[in-house]
């Protein structure tokens, strides 16, 4: 029988970067039966016996960030009495930072989801994105940092998601068949970035899609020599246009949003240099 893994993760705050961090990690690792304990806010002596009582009955891996000293230092003594290793994520970074900053750290918990100007400036991106969805709002699209564009269920909605949660303003317009793209598409100042998918796997998409709104007949929307057509028209007007394309066959979101942000970094350096000249 396969070996099962216990991974605790201990947080004082939502717990988000700890899952983030060790799931990223597990990715590295196949064939593996690791069960994850999660024990978010984390915050008094109460909560982290509760925690502590759950790592001794199934003793393994314990990631934690506790700020308070005495909570850390709780947990550690606690996990090397019942062979659990202990790890806390933050230390080297914070001992790193603490010495290139010359400053010390202030142990305050959950710093990071304080409501900020930095945080109320994702919730403007995201409203912006939700607002200039599938083509809506055209003459917003000014103010858009990113364009995406492409097809239908080309992935254009979720990664402009994903750019607004990392703060970018972005906005996607969708391509249809037999309709000019918009002007304002076409005038756009923004960096605009086609999406493309291969034929055989949008055809694939796209039925998924009708078949969970229980639609069944078969339409241009589906049909591969279509969708080849579809698919080929929008990777001219990409061209034509010079604008940078990303195939999303095989890409995740994270992946796609990754690459525009590169793109959008490369596009700012370069204007950097040109205004340094």
């Amino acid at each position: 029988m396969e070996k099962k893994f216990h991974l605790h993760l201990v947080s004082d705050s939502t717990g988000e970067t700890l899952n983030a961090m060790a799931n990223a990690a597990l990715a590295q690792f196949e064939n593996v039966d690791v069960q994850i304990h999660s024990y978010a806010l984390v915050r008094s002596e109460h909560q982290l016996s509760r925690a502590l009582d759950h790592i001794a009955m199934a003793p393994g891996l314990v990631f934690f960030t506790l700020a308070n000293p005495t909570l850390n230092q709780r947990l550690v003594m606690r996990c090397a009495d019942v062979g659990a290793d202990c790890i806390d994520v933050l230390e080297q970074p914070l001992n790193v930072l603490g010495k290139f900053l010359g400053k010390s750290e202030s142990h305050k918990v959950g710093r990071q989801h304080q409501v900020d100007q930095r945080y109320l400036d994702r919730i403007e991106t995201l409203n912006f994105a939700i607002a200039h969805d599938d083509g809506q709002s055209l003459e917003g699209l000014a103010q858009a940092e990113v364009i995406l564009t492409g097809a239908s269920r080309t992935s254009k909605t979720p990664t402009c998601v994903y750019l607004a949660i990392r703060g970018i303003r972005a906005a996607n317009v969708p391509l249809v068949p037999g309709m000019p793209p918009p002007p304002t598409l076409l005038d756009a100042k923004a960096l605009v970035v086609g999406l493309w998918v291969s034929p055989d796997r949008l055809v694939q998409v796209r039925r998924n899609r009708l078949s969970t709104m229980g639609e069944t007949r078969s339409t241009d929307y589906v049909d591969l020599d279509q969708v080849r057509s579809e698919v080929a028209a929008t990777r001219l007007l990409f061209d034509n246009q010079g604008w940078p394309t990303i195939d999303v066959t095989r890409r995740s979101i994270e992946e796609t949003a990754a690459q525009v942000i590169n793109l959008l970094s490369d596009r700012k350096a370069l204007a950097s240099q040109k205004d340094g000249a």
